[in-house]
């Protein structure tokens, strides 16, 4: 299969309204443009929707919306001696696959693929934004207790590799204390905004935030591009195999859709979709 461009390089279509998408599948509503994720220069494309967040009732810090919960601390960032500091796919040697997650956009549809994905006994990775987690501290915990590997994909998404290194710190450390606070962890994994791979720099900000490798992949869905389900499924399984990490995003129902087709396609191929860390392990 020819690629095209990455879904970091291209310029999305608006993200589709959930309800208008469950008709049919593949309508598309107006979404608003913020930064997306970029392997040379930035782009834009459209965050997916969200949901308004509940009415304030203090700060992020201190709402009860936002306290920690008193269950066991989140799995912490493993070093892989194996593996190189930016991690583009895993082992080709077993019939494993990870499906990744950008997590932003509508929780309702980042709980029905979470959903789906349990119901076919598959595990995912979801990197979150901090900003994200800030309108829905819940899905932390949501992620976790689904036994999903769950990670820092910065505070606000923005071109992490054009910036500063102070606003380049700030944006992983943002994300990061998060987690912590909802989690008691920093996330197992980082993967930096708008760009497939990691400048030297933001790698060595990201090892000095406690992340020892920073999370990149080998296959591209470009779901966020809103293609159509058929489309979604066909440039994830033209280009898949044992050892693939594989880019898809919360918030596009063209995702939603796609899932079930995908996850079987796999299992009749024989690949597990497994969380990033057991690819790895």
């Amino acid at each position: 299969m020819v690629r095209v461009t990455t879904s970091e390089e291209r310029v999305a279509r608006p993200a589709p309204d959930r309800r208008a998408a469950l008709r049919s599948g593949i309508a598309l509503a107006a979404g608003t443009l913020a930064a997306g994720c970029s392997a040379a220069g930035a782009v834009a494309h459209p965050v997916p929707p969200s949901a308004p967040a509940p009415p304030a009732t203090g700060t992020t810090s201190t709402s009860p919306s936002t306290s920690p919960r008193t269950t066991p601390p989140a799995p912490t960032p493993r070093r892989f001696p194996a593996q190189p500091p930016v991690i583009a796919h895993g082992p080709r040697t077993r019939p494993q696959a990870a499906l990744t997650f950008h997590g932003q956009g509508d929780p309702a549809i980042a709980k029905e693929l979470l959903g789906e994905a349990e119901k076919h006994g598959a595990r995912v990775t979801v990197l979150v934004v901090g900003t994200w987690l800030d309108e829905h501290p819940d899905l932390a915990r949501r992620i976790l207790d689904g036994g999903h590997d769950l990670g820092n994909h910065t505070l606000r998404h923005l071109d992490i590799n054009a910036m500063s290194e102070a606003d380049a710190v700030a944006e992983i450390q943002g994300c990061a204390d998060r987690l912590k606070r909802l989690t008691g962890s920093i996330g197992t994994w980082f993967r930096p905004s708008r760009t497939p791979r990691a400048s030297p720099l933001v790698e060595r900000l990201a090892r000095d935030a406690g992340y020892p490798h920073t999370l990149s992949y080998d296959v591209d869905s470009l779901d966020f591009t809103s293609p159509g389900a058929a489309a979604v499924t066909r440039n994830i399984m033209g280009e898949i195999r044992a050892g693939s990490i594989v880019s898809l995003h919360f918030g596009y129902a063209d995702t939603v859709a796609a899932l079930p087709a995908v996850l079987e396609e796999l299992d009749r191929r024989g690949l597990r979709a497994v969380t990033t860390t057991e690819l790895l392990s």
